[in-house]
């Protein structure tokens, strides 16, 4: 604890006279080293938190933790399979579903797309995803022109120029086996809602309809292509779904999130832990800052120091000051570097518009970066442990200076004056 003479001396440093403009200065650019070394610790950490969490929960969103798959591509008796599943620790649901590549006609344009098969309680899940149109029209009876319902992704919709009650062909090139040869399989559908995921492979690539209609389309009969299954805990999909692994070895395999995705996951943890190591220079910068301001504020008050300690002023009184003034520079640096982190990641989708604007050049790119706006999470302890990294250096950077001072010797000092 600071005495009040200790406290007063110290506040007294922290805003030097007016003969001392330029330790001010150096102080100041200590001050805001520390608020932008710290502000982009937290904005870039919270982005690549933000990307990460966002990916994973769209892709578990539509795919589950894990999916079954048959080893021929189709899972006979696959209801006994889902009750297997849910049966196990961990399993909080399964679901049939069938996914398969096809093609889309409309309008003379084809386009591949990826054609989701899905129970009528899956589908409603996707309702709050719609931007135009209603999930419901999927299974709900044929209309008056005989026409079944698909709901198409938004970026589908827009590169063929699809509009909610327009006619679509669907096109599966492995159709019926006649003895001459292979038909292709066309059937016409009409688009019942339109949706945005916020995955740009998914909104370009994905139609969505009901599990029989998918079925029939496919010639599947009774069997479905995979079984989604969602977990209680993601992070040990692997063991909770090892029993049931045993169990279907032979008949069907199972791929987890980690396993579908890990090239991807794996990349981007990698790229977090280097961005964090590179930035914590610009901390270790800071305190560099800190330490030559406080070397030169000792400087200029070395006659200052020396009266005090003719006074009565104990090593441990100086220590203590320079230690505080130091110390105090940095938390006020970090302090407006938190408040600066905040705003930038409030108002990101802006400032990221701006840049675009500004520059030309399109900063957040969908097709590149998989989800269509730029994702923010922030980790209270991401900021804690930063916050701490910060105040550390900061204490460590007064060290130096503070010891200095506090081993002035007044008789040296004052002999000459």
């Amino acid at each position: 604890m600071l005495s009040p003479f200790e406290w007063m001396i110290a506040k007294r440093y922290l805003w030097p006279g007016k003969g001392e403009a330029f330790i001010a200065l150096v102080a100041g650019i200590s001050v805001g080293v520390v608020m932008l070394s710290v502000a982009m610790l937290v904005i870039v950490m919270s982005v690549m938190n933000g990307f990460r969490g966002e990916l994973l929960d769209k892709i578990t969103g539509l795919n589950g933790h894990a999916v079954v798959q048959g080893y021929d591509g189709r899972i006979e008796q696959w209801r006994g399979v889902m009750d297997d599943l849910v049966k196990t620790p961990g399993v909080t649901a399964a679901s049939p579903m069938i996914e398969k590549p096809l093609l889309i006609s409309y309008k003379g344009s084809v386009e591949a797309i990826f054609l989701r098969g899905q129970t009528d309680t899956d589908l409603k899940t996707v309702g709050d995803k719609v931007l135009l149109g209603d999930i419901a029209s999927l299974y709900a009876p044929p209309g008056e022109d005989g026409l079944r319902s698909v709901a198409i992704g938004s970026r589908l919709a827009q590169n063929l120029g699809i509009r909610v009650g327009d006619s679509i062909t669907i096109i599966n090139p492995a159709g019926r086996t006649t003895p001459f040869g292979t038909t292709i399989r066309q059937l016409p559908y009409k688009v019942g809602a339109i949706f945005e995921v916020g995955i740009y492979t998914f909104d370009e690539k994905f139609v969505m309809l009901p599990l029989a209609e998918a079925q029939s389309l496919l010639l599947m009969g009774d069997s479905v292509a995979q079984i989604e299954v969602t977990v209680d805990d993601p992070d040990k999909v692997g063991e909770i779904l090892a029993p049931a692994a045993e169990r279907l070895s032979g008949r069907a395999v199972i791929a987890d999130w980690k396993s579908m995705n890990a090239a991807l996951f794996e990349a981007l943890q990698v790229e977090r832990v280097a961005m964090f190591f590179a930035l914590s220079f610009m901390v270790l910068v800071a305190a560099f800052n800190i330490l030559s301001s406080l070397v030169m504020l000792v400087r200029a008050k070395t006659r200052d120091i020396a009266i005090m300690r003719t006074m009565g002023a104990t090593r441990r009184s100086m220590l203590k000051i320079f230690v505080t003034t130091g110390t105090t520079v940095g938390a006020i640096g970090t302090v407006s570097g938190l408040v600066l982190g905040a705003v930038v990641l409030f108002f990101r989708e802006p400032i990221v518009a701006f840049i675009a604007f500004a520059t030309g050049q399109q900063i957040w790119d969908p097709e590149v970066r998989f989800l269509s706006t730029l994702p923010s999470r922030t980790d209270p302890w991401e900021v804690a442990g930063i916050v701490a990294l910060a105040l550390g250096m900061s204490f460590l950077a007064t060290l130096y200076p503070a010891l200095k001072a506090a081993n002035t010797d007044p008789v040296q000092v004052l002999r000459y004056e």
